[in-house]
């Protein structure tokens, strides 16, 4: 059975002409376009997605400074008032600093302010807990430590970054192993270009992990012809057939990424036929 999760927060209210602000991304929209958020969440759920990510990716204490609880909370409960009961919130739990600067990461270090945020998370009645963005080794450890720590199913995402080149596939499935044994319950490949999520995903297939692992790319560059673009037809197929062939390698959990959108998942809906 696969599970369709939903897409981007960020670029989405992008697209939508609600721009990015520099340092905490999407979380000022919590307070700013709040309805926004709300129509996105809705529309990936009437696109076909049962699993819904909060819109904290930046609202951690770093990013948000003094409000970044009020945020967080009032993140989850946008979330959860726009979509189906019987559907599930995932809380997202992103690196500390800049997820593509590994340089800039405090490593292990940041175990207690993603203790912080996941109990946050968990306290505001999130279903699971979506550990997403991570590259540095010792920070991503730390991270679902702290999600584990919670007694919520944990989720980790990893990525390689926008160019594919932050870390490789063996030390993808590697790492992902290693969260596997500290409890966490999915592993999932996340913002990798579409075109090189594959060899990623099927690194950590090799594994044979016992749990389920999934992807969720973003659209590449936009001269990929992908995504970035709210009427790509010819965009949201390719994905999906992106999407169809990590299924095929063994991935039940499908959505998307940055550049993506409700149309991206709509088209991997209508592929599989449900």
């Amino acid at each position: 059975m696969i599970t369709l999760i939903d897409g981007p927060l960020g670029t989405e209210l992008e697209a939508r002409g609600v721009p990015p602000v520099p340092d905490c991304w999407s979380a000022e929209a919590i307070e700013t376009a709040p309805d926004m958020i709300t129509a996105i969440h809705r529309d990936y759920a009437q696109n076909g997605c049962s699993v819904h990510t909060t819109n904290t990716f930046r609202t951690n204490q770093r990013a948000s400074g003094c409000s970044w609880r009020e945020r967080t909370l009032a993140a989850v409960a946008l979330t959860k008032e726009a979509v189906p009961k019987h559907h599930r919130v995932a809380g997202s739990i992103a690196p500390v600093e800049d997820c593509y600067r590994l340089d800039l990461s405090p490593g292990k270090k940041s175990e207690s302010e993603h203790y912080e945020m996941a109990t946050t998370l968990a306290g505001a009645g999130c279903d699971l807990l979506l550990c997403e963005t991570f590259c540095h080794p010792d920070e991503t450890i730390a991270a679902t430590k702290a999600a584990v720590s919670c007694e919520l199913e944990t989720w980790v995402a990893l990525t390689a970054g926008p160019q594919a080149n932050l870390m490789t596939p063996h030390e993808m499935a590697r790492l992902a192993t290693q969260v596997v044994n500290l409890g966490a319950s999915a592993v999932l490949v996340n913002c990798t270009p579409a075109a090189d999520t594959q060899r990623f995903l099927d690194a950590i297939i090799k594994t044979k992990l016992p749990v389920p692992i999934g992807a969720y790319a973003n659209a590449g560059s936009p001269d990929d012809n992908i995504g970035w673009r709210a009427d790509c037809d010819l965009g949201h197929q390719t994905y999906a057939k992106f999407a169809n062939s990590w299924i095929k390698a063994g991935a039940t959990i499908i959505g998307g990424c940055c550049g993506t959108g409700p149309g991206h998942i709509a088209a991997i809906r209508e592929l599989l036929g449900v």
